[in-house]
């Protein structure tokens, strides 16, 4: 069975085909949540509302518009990340960095240009750069557990973060970004 087809069946009411979904992917639900949900208890509460949103958005889901790995990496992160802003224990997320106006429609034209810079000179990072950065930025990972998963030093991956930032500010104009 294919991811759509998978996505289909939790949307006609298959408990067994979110069972399989839940087998598969909560390794990487679990990868995601770690840094962001550091109590194990928030976790498992996590992972049952991540499993409910599944459950009630299957339907939603369009193989066409991305995978669904894509689709589950952002349910688990934004699950994650409102449930840490709750209990104020997680930073601001990086799309909530972005400086906003006062709420005009030139503001929000604005904010949507600048996000969709930062979003193009991201994709135009090599792709160890962009690991990196979405490995501290986006899935909330500390410095230790990155330089673990890589086999480099502490030091080394805060230097090749510093040489991203720096990269990223250059490309994008350097103080509406800092």
């Amino acid at each position: 069975m294919d991811d759509r087809q998978l996505m289909a069946s939790i949307a006609g009411g298959d408990e067994a085909a979110l069972q399989a979904l839940l087998r598969r992917f909560t390794p990487l639900f679990l990868y995601i949540l770690r840094p962001i949900l550091p109590d194990e208890r928030d976790r498992e509460e996590c992972l049952a509302d991540i499993s409910l949103r599944i459950w009630q958005g299957a339907g939603s889901f369009d193989g066409a518009k991305g995978s669904l790995n894509g689709w589950l990496t952002a349910l688990t992160r934004n699950a994650a990340l409102n449930r840490a802003r709750a209990k104020g224990t997680e930073d601001a997320p990086l799309e909530d960095t972005v400086p906003h106006g006062d709420g005009s429609a030139e503001d929000e034209v604005l904010r949507r240009e600048r996000q969709a810079k930062l979003r193009a000179a991201i994709a135009g990072l090599p792709v160890y750069e962009r690991e990196l950065f979405y490995r501290k930025y986006y899935y909330c990972q500390s410095t230790a557990q990155m330089a673990a998963e890589l086999g480099l030093t502490e030091r080394a991956v805060e230097g090749r973060l510093y040489r991203l930032r720096q990269t990223l500010r250059q490309q994008l104009g350097g103080d509406l970004y800092d």
